[in-house]
Formats: C-alpha cells, structure tokens, sequence
C-alpha cells in the first residue's frame, strides 16, 4: 500500500506495505513503512495511533467495489490468496501527483506479474469516481487512461482506518512522500520472495544478481569477506 496527496502537509507523511501469502493461506503483512515530519504529525491525527496493523500479522480484512479493466467488480483480500499485494492508498482522485504513481505501478504491471505480485490502488472516492478518472485522457487534466492495475474505492472509509492510514479530521487516506520509486517497490517484493525462498537476507541495495548474507555469526562471514576485498 502506498499513500500520496498533493496537499503541502501530506507530502511529508508516507506509509507502505507489503502483503506476502504464508502457509496457512491467510494473507501476512511483510512489511510497513512509517515517517511523518513534526508538521504533518501535529497536523493531522490518525486512527494508526490507537491501531496499527504490525509485521507479521494477519492483514486486515477487506472487501469493495473496484474497477478492473474498465468494469465494477466486487473485490476482497481472499481474491489474493496465495499472491504477494502491493496495496497502496492515495487520498483523493482528480489530484496531481497521484495520477503520475498510479499510472507508472500501471505500466509495470507485468514485471509484478511475473513475480506473483498483485497491484491495488485504494482511496476513499467512490468507484464511479474512480471509473471517470479513468475515463480521463491522461493529456486532460492527469487522467489515468487505460489502466493495468486495480482501483479499490473505500468509501466508507473502513479500509484505510483498519490499516492505520486513515486522517480522521480530513477524512483521506495518507499518502507517501514525494517521488515514490515504483522499482524500488517491486525490488522490495523480490527481496521478501528471495528471503523465505533462499533462508539468506539480502543486504542494503541488494538486487537479484547480489550476494546475501546467511544470518549466523560464523556463516555471514563469507558475505563480508567477499564484498570487503
């Protein structure tokens, strides 16, 4: 999940999340990423101070309407059973910078696929709003165009207070800092896969062609004897 808003404020607060399938079938959350500078905090409360969903904990349950190649759909968290979720939230449609994130998690779409990883943008618009948004040439007014990616409307709100990204006085979801890297986000799913996959950790920077680490005192000397020569 990842959050954006043109609004002076919630440009300095970010927040993203990663869910991974685990053994039981029920969808686990791998990763979250909090900031907020001192402004955005004594700006804005959020539901995240009294519950915040923690890593490795079961994701929370969720159900909408979303558009999905162009239709209305009826959505939820077991629809991904099994699959990795990128579930990113953004305030509102209509806005400035979120057309230009969900369009470039859009255009790489199948580099997610490949790796069994599902992309879902959510926001508190309806999914009328949504459907005209991308019904919006990307030329007019930063339209979404054609989307490759899910749109989730979280209407009631519901969704974004139950993952602790909800701005109760606002009544928009947070959104992440400015010029978020959608590579960066699809090489973190990689490095989570190759974590439960290899048993190894994977270092700062670490791309699928880097060594890792084996996370015992003795075995991880290899690592740091190697790129320390």
């Amino acid at each position: 999940m990842v959050v954006r808003h043109a609004s002076a404020i919630s440009r300095s607060i970010s927040a993203s999340t990663v869910l991974r399938p685990i053994a039981s079938r029920r969808t686990c959350l791998t990763d979250i990423l909090w900031s907020a500078s001192a402004q955005a905090k004594s700006a804005f409360s959020t539901s995240s101070s009294f519950h915040t969903p923690a890593v490795t904990q079961h994701a929370p349950y969720f159900k909408g309407t979303a558009v999905v190649n162009g239709e209305f759909k009826e959505l939820s968290l077991d629809d991904f059973k099994g699959k990795y979720l990128v579930l990113f939230f953004y305030p509102l449609d209509f806005t400035f910078v979120c057309p230009t994130e969900i369009v470039a998690f859009s255009d790489k779409a199948n580099e997610f696929h490949d790796v069994n990883c599902e992309v879902v943008a959510v926001s508190v618009d309806s999914h009328f709003s949504h459907l005209a948004w991308i019904n919006t040439p990307r030329k007019q007014n930063g339209g979404l165009g054609h989307m490759n990616i899910t749109l989730l409307s979280d209407i009631t709100k519901q969704i974004s207070r139950d993952y602790g990204v909800l701005l109760e006085s606002a009544g928009i979801a947070l959104r992440s800092a400015l010029g978020r890297s959608v590579e960066e986000t699809l090489r973190l799913v990689k490095a989570f896969q190759f974590v439960e996959t290899h048993g190894e950790v994977c270092p700062a920077n670490w791309t699928p062609e880097s060594p890792t680490i084996k996370p015992s005192p003795t075995a991880s000397k290899e690592y740091f004897e190697k790129v320390h020569q």
